[in-house]
């Protein structure tokens, strides 16, 4: 008998997680369930729970007692209620002032958006187009503002633009008069785009560090001068980062509640004061409720408009 007719082969070694796969196959689960489980179950906790009780509120009318608005359900004799007010919701349309908040929230977001693009996106092409060396610091120098408090920064910000702030102590030194740059919309402008540049600028900066510079060279060598290039290379393949950037600029600043009240001034109508009014000053949880579930679609509205643009972007390039 030869020796290979005696070797024992090696123990078959166990997959790991193979008692997990038991365990959830005798559960009726499959690991690709269990994956999906996970968000499902923290969005339906902390986004579609939430939500349903903030809309609930909505539907009901304030009252004075704990808590201040009426029940949706009530039982009279055995006899379950369930009551709907939809006031709340109609004079979100009928009184000018929730209108002009939502207007202006619009105005100063989507003017907020297109400066931190112009602002960002130089910025990103500059970072994308660095040495290898610089690059990293370049881009930690974009999101060190994000080691401080956004409160602090904020408040900071405020030193730089009060009459007697760095701005206009700068100015005196050449005669210019102090301006007036705090309590308005210019001054809201400036905390949006500052606070918020950041979210324009990586997305920008992850998709033009991945643009082909042979495409640009291409373009070159047949005879293309920078600027068409660029509006016909560089820009649409860019537009993903832009979509993306904007998104991320557009939806916070639209709630914005704390540059509008540390920087603006009485006539910086935005509807994140607004609700701040509704809920703490007036307790009318109802109202704030309604604010909050018809600001929520205001802000879904661009965000579909967004995504069916990025989607065919992507078709497109899919296409070519």
């Amino acid at each position: 008998m030869s020796s290979f007719d005696t070797e024992v082969p090696p123990p078959q070694r166990r997959r790991a997680w193979t008692g997990v796969e038991r365990t959830l196959a005798a559960m009726g689960l499959s690991g690709k369930a269990l994956v999906i489980a996970a968000p499902a179950i923290w969005l339906t906790v902390f986004f579609l729970i939430p939500l349903a009780v903030v809309f609930g509120i909505s539907l009901t009318v304030k009252q004075f007692g704990r808590p201040p608005y009426t029940p949706l359900l009530t039982n009279e004799d055995g006899t379950v209620q369930l009551t709907l007010h939809l006031n709340n919701y109609l004079r979100l349309f009928t009184d000018s002032l929730y209108v002009a908040a939502y207007l202006n929230s619009i105005k100063i977001a989507l003017i907020s958006t297109i400066i931190a693009l112009l602002i960002g996106y130089p910025m990103a092409y500059a970072i994308a187009r660095a040495p290898d060396q610089w690059r990293n610091i370049l881009l930690m120098l974009v999101i060190l503002p994000f080691w401080t408090s956004f409160l602090l920064r904020v408040y900071a910000l405020s030193g730089f633009m009060r009459g007697n702030g760095v701005i206009n102590n700068f100015l005196g030194l050449f005669g210019i008069e102090p301006l007036v740059m705090m309590q308005t919309d210019f001054a809201v402008y400036v905390g949006i785009v500052y606070t918020y540049l950041p979210f324009m600028i990586l997305p920008l900066y992850t998709n033009l560090v991945k643009l082909d510079g042979a495409l640009l060279e291409a373009s070159a060598d047949l005879g293309a001068r920078p600027t068409r290039t660029f509006l016909t290379i560089t820009l649409p393949l860019s537009m993903p980062g832009i979509i993306a950037g904007s998104m991320l600029v557009f939806i916070p600043a639209i709630g914005e509640f704390v540059i509008p009240s540390l920087l603006g001034g009485p006539g910086t109508l935005m509807i994140g004061r607004v609700l701040w009014d509704e809920f703490f000053a007036n307790t009318n949880w109802p109202r704030a409720a309604a604010v909050a579930v018809a600001m929520l679609i205001v802000v879904v509205v661009p965000i579909m408009l967004l995504q069916r643009a990025q989607d065919a972007v992507q078709d497109k390039e899919r296409a070519r």
